[in-house]
């Protein structure tokens, strides 16, 4: 009877049995008769133990010797270990070993600076704290999308090429278009979400967008990932409580699916145990009396940076809407507010424990002559909006949508200190590579 491949993760099922292992090498000790393989394959990492009794010498010896990130493939003996963090470990009764590095690992026990694991982070990607990080990335992506799912929102793939700019055209990366001119690698697909929302009532994406931004921050990245919905007939305050169930319910499935990896990199879930709606919401205007009173030098028509969305935040344990900001600092779409037309019924969802904004969001201007007077203001081309004004000239509603950066609620729930880990390959000012 062939001996069965099982995986790691599935190890605690199997105690007892014989099986057979498929992985790699990432870590090893030995002393005079038994050698210890620390072993991963991808769902987990585990112990494997290679006693000199059970082999020949020139076996035990290739054992031994075996250089790290070998991959093997083990027939061995699950058994229970209460002293192991998987509460197994694998027995060795023989090694096959597919492929050995000629030269020793790169990345090994010593440390290393982060611009030598950023260069070699094709490797770096093996080690055991970016394994967790990425599992935790992927319980996010999976909960966001079981939200959509639940709350009967349509999937729209938003195009990454686009003609009509959604934020600034100053931060956009431009490139010749065959013979139609130039393009753009887009900032947001918010504007093609809102014409699915006329269609299709609830709609949302994931997918990568550029910003050509020349920020170094621990909250920046030229290339990441973002999640938008857009919902006809929501206002601003629907807005907002769309927001906090969706931040709501990313935090407590990732904490059902990933608490063990969150664990192992040293998060303490006791914060994020906290961040159940509803989220505190203050104005923008309280927000600036708030920083004048704690010594910042800033006026009403600032933006607020890093340091200031770090202090507003502070003040709380969950997230916290700072809503309705000046018209002038805001994107040309945002709907002003009928009851203060110098702001718009917008909202950013600042992450508390200094992780600053991970959601930006607006109710949308729905009139086409609003609309119309404010991409003038913005000097933008009205010829290259006209599919977007289509949208207010045949049936146009109240509607409203939001944007959540998927690498800022990564470094956030994961605790990361630089947002650089939070995705797999960054692309940052001076990084394309590898």
């Amino acid at each position: 009877m062939k001996t069965q491949w099982i995986y790691i993760k599935d190890f605690k099922n199997h105690i007892g049995e014989e099986i057979e292992f498929r992985g790699w090498v990432w870590n090893k000790r030995s002393g005079g008769k038994i050698a210890f393989l620390q072993l991963r394959d991808g769902t987990g990492f585990v112990q494997g133990i290679a006693e000199k009794k059970n082999f020949d010498e020139e076996q035990f010896e290739k054992i031994r010797k075996i250089k790290m990130e070998s991959s093997v493939t083990i027939i061995g003996e699950i058994k229970r270990d209460e002293r192991s963090p998987q509460n197994v470990e694998l027995h060795i009764k023989n090694i096959e070993i597919i492929h050995e590095p000629k030269d020793d690992y790169p990345i090994s026990k010593k440390e290393h600076g982060i611009d030598f694991l950023m260069e070699n982070r094709h490797l770096w990607l093996r080690s055991k704290r970016q394994f967790h990080i990425l599992r935790i990335r992927n319980e996010i992506i999976k909960a966001i999308r079981d939200f959509y799912n639940q709350n009967d929102f349509i999937l729209i793939d938003t195009p990454i090429f686009t003609g009509s700019i959604g934020e600034s055209a100053g931060n956009t990366f431009s490139l010749d278009y065959f013979d139609y001119g130039k393009v753009y690698l887009a900032q947001t697909g918010q504007l093609y979400l809102e014409a699915a929302a006329m269609a299709l009532g609830k709609v949302y994406n994931l997918g990568p967008t550029f910003r050509s931004e020349k920020s170094k921050t621990r909250r920046h990245l030229i290339e990441f990932w973002m999640n938008e919905a857009e919902v006809a007939f929501y206002r601003h305050e629907d807005n907002m409580r769309l927001q906090e169930n969706l931040v709501s319910y990313i935090v407590q499935k990732t904490l059902e699916n990933a608490s063990e990896d969150l664990k192992e990199i040293g998060r303490d879930i006791t914060k994020l145990e906290k961040v159940t709606a509803p989220f505190e919401r203050i104005t923008y205007t309280k927000a600036i009396e708030f920083l004048n009173k704690k010594g910042f030098n800033i006026s009403w028509g600032d933006d607020f940076g890093a340091d200031e969305e770090t202090a507003i935040a502070s003040q709380f344990e969950k997230p916290v809407f700072v809503e309705k900001y000046p018209k002038k600092v805001k994107a040309f779409y945002m709907q002003p507010d009928e009851t203060n037309p110098d702001v718009v019924l917008c909202d950013d969802l600042l992450a508390p424990e200094g992780y600053g904004e991970i959601i930006g969001a607006s109710e949308r201007i729905w009139k086409e002559e609003v609309l119309i007077e404010r991409l003038k203001e913005n000097n933008l081309p009205l010829d290259e909006y006209q599919w977007y004004l289509d949208l207010r000239r045949y049936g146009s509603v109240p509607h409203s949508g939001f944007g959540l950066g998927i690498e800022r609620t990564v470094a956030w729930i994961c605790g990361l200190e630089h947002i650089r880990e939070s995705i797999p390959f960054a692309r940052t000012l001076y990084r394309v590579y590898p």
